[in-house]
């Protein structure tokens, strides 16, 4: 169906809505969205210090939870980043290259983030299911490449529809209802045909990017749990269990705020970009949380640090 002319406009700009129109509510959202900030930026960069100071760290699973880290810091920073702009001063706009920038790099880094989730689902799989092998497997060569091939194979899987969505420069508006650059928004105010486009989100974004790396993550717990309930002790099965729980717990966080945010029927814009926050900032947020509480390790890590730095400041 063709548009009229006289609603297509040529955009080397655009403005985004942000969070909330309610005026009365933008200096608390700052704040929020300010103090979410921070505890996602201090909490992942925490975990970051303490495995790389921390020899008792260096293993497989706390080598991905760095790589996740690092993929969370990156993408509340480039989701998130505009808002105190908005609110301080007033800025709303963004131009057409920073709009599609933004575009690609939060798209890598969402699908990476599902990806890197699959490869920490493949340790603790072979940790469980295969643990006299685990250091031969999981070696520091393997982790390396595997980490590397979840970075890359995510970036390669978002450069086709991001180099059609470039091509657009035809939209019926330039406003954006939202509070960053979203590829979805983008496509429902562009008048350019996007058939190809959406096809190719359907077959890359859907079916590559997310619904294999939940089947691969849901197989390889399919074994771990097969292979936990033939443990004969109940303590050895409390135990294995207890390995996974971290990355049992974030990985269903990850998808259950998916669904919530791309599948549901009845959905408005305003809930939407609810579900957008939530998904791109309480998340991150809570990955070094549940990691932290729920892993003893983590816990044995802090309170050596903290023994170290008593006995420090003792000494001098």
């Amino acid at each position: 169906m063709s548009m009229d002319p006289k609603n297509q406009t040529m955009v080397i700009y655009f403005i985004l809505k942000g969070i909330s129109d309610i005026l009365e509510l933008q200096a608390l959202i700052f704040f929020l969205v300010l103090l979410i900030y921070l505890i996602t930026f201090g909490g992942n960069l925490a975990i970051l210090l303490l495995v790389f100071s921390d020899s008792g760290l260096h293993t497989p699973m706390y080598f991905f939870l760095c790589n996740l880290s690092v993929s969370d810091l990156s993408s509340i920073t480039v989701t998130l980043h505009k808002v105190p702009s908005m609110f301080v001063m007033g800025n709303n706009t963004v131009s057409f290259t920073a709009c599609m920038v933004q575009v690609c790099i939060f798209s890598w880094l969402s699908g990476n983030e599902l990806i890197l989730l699959t490869a920490m689902s493949y340790d603790r799989y072979v940790a469980i299911c295969n643990p006299l092998h685990y250091t031969t497997v999981m070696n520091k060569r393997f982790c390396a490449s595997l980490a590397s091939f979840c970075w890359a194979i995510s970036l390669l899987q978002i450069l086709p529809p991001m180099v059609i969505l470039a091509r657009f420069s035809c939209y019926t508006s330039y406003v954006i209802n939202h509070f960053f650059c979203d590829i979805m928004p983008l496509i429902d105010l562009s008048c350019s045909d996007t058939s190809i486009l959406q096809l190719l989100i359907l077959t890359e974004g859907v079916l590559l990017s997310t619904f294999t790396p939940f089947l691969l993550t849901f197989i390889s717990y399919v074994f771990i749990i097969i292979a936990i309930i033939r443990i004969q002790s109940r303590n050895g099965r409390s135990k294995a269990f207890y390995t996974c729980s971290s990355h049992l717990t974030v990985v269903s966080l990850h998808y259950s705020s998916l669904v919530c945010q791309y599948l549901t029927p009845i959905r408005t814009l305003k809930s939407n970009k609810i579900l957008a926050l939530f998904n791109t900032a309480i998340v991150p947020m809570l990955n070094p949380v549940i990691y932290s509480l729920k892993n003893k390790d983590v816990k044995s890590a802090v309170q050596r640090k903290i023994h170290y730095f008593i006995t420090q400041t003792n000494y001098q």
